[in-house]
C-alpha cells in the first residue's frame, strides 16, 4: 500500500499534539451537540413510538462504522478519514467519493448547528446569529487545533451538565409515566428506519477523531480509544435523555416540539430551566459547529494534496500549524449555506452523504486482512447493509437531492480524470 499523503516527514505535515483525552472530548462536542438538539424532533415525526427502536438501530449502525473507522484510522493515521481509507483500499475513485460525500454532507452539517444555534440565541434572526457563529469559530480553528480541543472540552462540560438537569427534571416529575415509552400502533417499520436514519446525523461526529488522524499522538492507540470511549459515552447519553424527554411529552408532544428539551422541563414544572436549556443548546450547537469545521476542513486539505481539489487548499500555516486556506474557504461555504439554508432539511441532506461516506469505510474494512486489524467480518458488513439501508430510508427530497450531488462528483472526477489522460 501507498504511504498516506501528509505522513510524518513531509514539509506540509500537521504536527501531533492531541492525546485520547483530547480526541474524546472532540468527539463528544460533535455528538451530542447535533443529536440532543436537533435531531430529536424530526425523528419523533417520521418514528412515532418506536423512537427508542430507531435509536437502537442508528446505536448498531454506528457502533460497526465506528469499529472499521477505528481499525482503519490505525492504520492509515493521516488527515482525511475515509478518504484516504477508500483510495487505499479500494481505488481513488472511492476515496475521492468519499472525500466528497463527507465534505458536502458535513458542510450541511455545519449549517444545521449554525442555525441551531441561531434559533436559540435570537428567535427570528437566526440567520445572522448562524453566520456570526461561523465566522467567530472559523478564526478559533485558524488560531490552532489545541486551542479548539480546550475550547471544546468546556463546552461539552457545560452541556452534560445542561443534560443531567433535564433528565432529573423529566424523571422526577410528576407528568413523567412509562407507559408512553412503549410502541404504539403508530410506528410503522419505514418509519422507525427513515428515524434511525436522521438520528444517525447526531452519531457521526466520531469521524471528526478519524480525520485528525495526523494531529493526535500515538494514532494506533489513541484513535481506537478516543472513537470507542467518546462513541459510548453518547450512546448512554442520547438514551437517557430520549427516556427522560418522552416520558414528559411522549412521542407526539416530541414530535410537534420546536425545542424539545425546553418544551419538556416546562412540562415538568421546571420553568425556571428553560432559560438554562436554552444556553445550553446554543452552547452545544456551537461546540459541534467547531468541531464540523475542524474535520471538514481536513479532509479538503487531504483532497487537495492528491489534486482532487485545487493544490492550493493543502497549504499549512508555518505558524499555527493549520490548513489555514481550506479552514477559511469551509468557513465562507458555511457561512453562505448558514444565511439561506433550512435546518431540518440540511439534516437529511447531511445524513444522505455521510452514509455513503460510511458505506465507503466499512467496505475498506472489509479488505483489510488479520494481520492488519481487520475487525470481524459480520461488523463490516453490517455496517455497510446498515448504511446503505438507512440512506434510501430517508425522506425523499433528501435521497433526491444526495444522490444527484454524488452523481454531480462522480461526474467531476471523471471529467478530470479525461482532461489528464489528454494533456499527458
Amino acid at each position: 500500500m501507498s504511504q498516506p499523503s501528509g505522513a510524518a516527514g513531509m514539509p506540509d505535515a500537521l504536527q501531533r499534539r492531541l492525546g485520547v483525552t483530547d480526541a474524546v472530548v472532540i468527539g463528544l462536542g460533535s455528538m451530542i451537540g447535533a443529536g440532543i438538539f436537533a435531531a430529536l424532533a424530526p425523528a419523533a415525526h417520521a418514528a412515532g413510538s418506536g423512537l427508542l427502536i430507531s435509536l437502537a438501530l442508528a446505536a448498531v449502525v454506528a457502533y460497526c462504522n465506528a469499529t472499521s473507522s477505528a481499525r482503519l484510522a490505525a492504520r492509515y493515521p493521516a488527515s482525511g478519514g475515509t478518504y484516504v481509507y477508500g483510495r487505499e483500499r479500494l481505488g481513488d475513485f472511492w476515496g475521492y467519493l468519499a472525500g466528497w460525500g463527507f465534505v458536502v454532507g458535513k458542510t450541511a452539517s455545519c449549517a444545521a448547528m449554525a442555525l441551531t444555534v441561531g434559533s436559540y440565541v435570537w428567535p427570528g434572526q437566526e440567520h445572522a446569529v448562524a453566520v456570526a457563529a461561523v465566522v467567530a469559530l472559523t478564526a478559533v480553528n485558524y488560531a490552532g487545533v489545541q486551542k479548539s480541543a480546550m475550547l471544546t472540552r468546556v463546552i461539552v462540560v457545560l452541556v452534560l451538565a445542561v443534560l443531567a438537569a433535564v433528565v432529573v427534571a423529566s424523571l422526577t416529575s410528576s407528568a413523567s409515566t412509562a407507559d408512553r415509552l412503549g410502541v404504539g400502533d403508530d410506528a410503522t417499520f419505514g418509519g422507525v428506519l427513515q428515524a434511525a436514519g436522521l438520528l444517525f446525523f447526531a452519531f457521526a461526529g466520531y469521524a471528526r477523531i478519524a480525520t485528525l488522524g495526523e494531529e493526535v499522538r500515538d494514532p494506533q492507540r489513541t484513535i481506537p480509544w478516543g472513537i470507542s470511549i467518546a462513541l459510548g459515552i453518547t450512546l448512554v447519553v442520547y438514551a437517557v435523555v430520549a427516556i427522560a424527554v418522552l416520558t414528559v411529552l411522549g412521542p407526539q408532544g416530541l414530535a410537534e416540539a420546536a425545542a424539545p428539551l425546553s418544551d419538556a422541563v416546562r412540562a415538568a414544572g421546571a420553568d425556571w430551566l428553560a432559560p438554562v436549556v436554552r444556553v445550553g443548546a446554543a452552547v452545544a450547537a456551537l461546540g459541534s459547529l467547531l468541531a464540523l469545521i475542524l474535520g471538514v476542513s481536513r479532509t479538503t486539505l487531504a483532497m487537495a494534496r492528491d489534486r482532487h481539489l485545487p493544490h492550493g487548499l493543502a497549504a499549512v500555516h508555518p505558524k499555527f500549524k493549520v490548513p489555514h486556506r481550506a479552514e477559511l474557504l469551509v468557513g465562507a461555504v458555511v457561512a453562505v449555506l448558514a444565511a439561506t439554508a433550512d435546518v431540518r432539511g440540511a439534516i437529511g441532506f447531511s445524513s444522505f452523504g455521510v452514509l455513503a461516506y460510511y458505506a465507503i469505510a466499512n467496505a475498506s474494512a472489509w479488505t483489510l486482512t488479520p494481520e492488519e486489524g481487520r475487525p470481524a467480518r459480520f461488523i463490516p458488513a453490517l455496517g455497510l447493509a446498515g448504511c446503505l439501508i438507512l440512506a434510501f430510508a430517508l425522506p425523499a427530497s433528501s435521497v433526491i437531492w444526495g444522490a444527484a450531488v454524488l452523481t454531480l462528483g462522480a461526474a467531476a472526477y471523471g471529467i478530470r480524470r479525461i482532461v489528464t489522460a489528454r494533456s499527458s
